[in-house]
């Protein structure tokens, strides 16, 4: 199950000094186009927003045929799944139907679990034989993997056990041609990124996948996060916010530094997969159908990034 953090204006308070130097919206009128000698990064979309009104499962199975038409209208190149729609035994049929439908691929899954509880393991393992196969299955290639949060910080056992597991999860994945990576929530990389440094220092060179909105919310800077860890990231998440903290409906109306991040990307050459994940407050009305959000955040992106 995929939990979403919650985030008070206290906290945003406390961390606002990772958007130091930002600008208001309205960057993405000025393109920052990505250097001539580099491909542009394939942008996807996570499901979240979609997943969001399934409570508590997170299955928005009923909603994927939409989620793929509204997507594809939108311009991206890829659909980022999350575990439980390739749960369902009919779930490769289903989703290469509407991946075929609609002229958009799977480009990859999320997963969530408790991995630095030992007791979990087994079942944990279990499942993602399941998962891991019909992703590859449906030619999906990334494999987000949020390791779950204590509640508190992590044992030294409990980080042994989180990096066991990983070990596991990263063999399996190489097998089916799938690469897995480190997502982050805000628990992973607040109080100084103490869990994913935890990992990290029994792992290394553990490829990762960050969502740039979290580590803001987590207090890290995204632009610092990229250059130190450019060479082990794969992947990422881009969301915005505007200046109290709250989610914008689209990429593009917030404070996030899309600017300086592009500038951080390819001065590291960055060579990975992004994806756009939207999010909404709780009491979000939104201004304008789903699928024209979606539109404006791609449009968002090729501008700052050149993607």
């Amino acid at each position: 199950m995929r939990n979403r953090d919650s985030y008070s204006r206290r906290d945003f308070i406390r961390t606002s000094g990772a958007l130091a130097g930002t600008v208001l919206a309205h960057y993405c009128a000025q393109p920052l186009l990505s250097q001539a000698s580099e491909p542009p990064t394939k942008v996807s979309a996570h499901i979240w927003v979609y997943a969001s009104k399934y409570p508590p499962n997170w299955d928005a199975t009923p909603d994927l045929d939409r989620a793929f038409s509204d997507l594809k209208y939108a311009g991206f190149d890829g659909v980022e799944l999350m575990e439980v729609n390739l749960r369902h035994d009919d779930a490769v049929e289903h989703i290469a139907g509407l991946s075929k439908k609609h002229g958009i691929p799977v480009t990859g899954c999320s997963y969530g679990a408790s991995l630095w509880d030992a007791k979990t393991h087994d079942a944990t393992m279990k499942d993602i034989a399941v998962v891991v196969p019909r992703l590859s299955q449906l030619h999906g290639k990334t494999f987000g993997i949020s390791v779950g949060d204590a509640k508190r910080p992590k044992t030294d056992a409990e980080f042994d056990a989180q990096a066991a597991i990983l070990k596991e999860i990263s063999a399996l994945c190489a097998s089916h041609g799938i690469v897995p990576n480190l997502h982050n929530h805000t628990y992973e990389v607040a109080n100084g990124m103490h869990d994913l440094k935890g990992t990290l220092a029994r792992l290394p060179d553990f490829k990762l996948g960050p969502d740039l909105n979290w580590l803001v919310r987590g207090g890290v800077d995204p632009v610092t996060f990229i250059n130190t860890y450019a060479k082990q990231i794969v992947y990422m998440h881009l969301r915005d916010q505007y200046a109290d903290g709250t989610w914008t409906e689209y990429l593009g109306q917030g404070v996030a530094n899309f600017p300086a991040i592009a500038a951080a990307l390819r001065a590291n050459h960055f060579k990975g997969r992004a994806a756009v994940e939207l999010a909404f407050e709780s009491k979000f009305v939104p201004t304008q159908p789903l699928r024209e959000t979606w539109k404006r955040s791609r449009d968002c992106v090729r501008t700052a990034f050149g993607w």
